[in-house]
């Protein structure tokens, strides 16, 4: 069974940086579009940034000009690039194989002095 694993997150003050790992336990990313969603306390999930399988990205206003998505496909893993951040950022990030039920656990980024 495929599972999805995202690691990166962390506490991080206004203006830094983290990167986030969404890794595959099989190559099912190579083939599909991949999602980063959030979903901050008392918010509905919304969706940060896609990738194609083209290597094409999307990305939410909000994040437009921070957050980066790529992908190694030789890894299996998709990355989320993010820089600039601010509080508004602070969230479960989670990562998707799209038009499937493939969710990870989720990761905790809180951005605070």
């Amino acid at each position: 069974q495929v599972q999805l694993v995202e690691s990166g997150g962390g506490l991080v003050q206004p203006g830094g940086s983290l990167r986030l790992s969404c890794a595959a336990s099989g190559s099912i990313i190579r083939f599909n579009t991949v999602d980063w969603y959030r979903q901050a306390p008392g918010k509905q999930r919304e969706l940060v940034a896609a990738i194609t399988s083209a290597g094409s990205t999307n990305y939410a206003d909000s994040v437009k000009g921070r957050f980066a998505i790529s992908r190694d496909n030789a890894k299996n893993t998709v990355f989320l690039e993010m820089n600039s951040l601010k509080p508004e950022d602070t969230a479960v990030y989670y990562c998707n194989i799209r038009a499937t039920t493939l969710w990870g656990q989720g990761t905790q980024v809180t951005v605070s002095s």
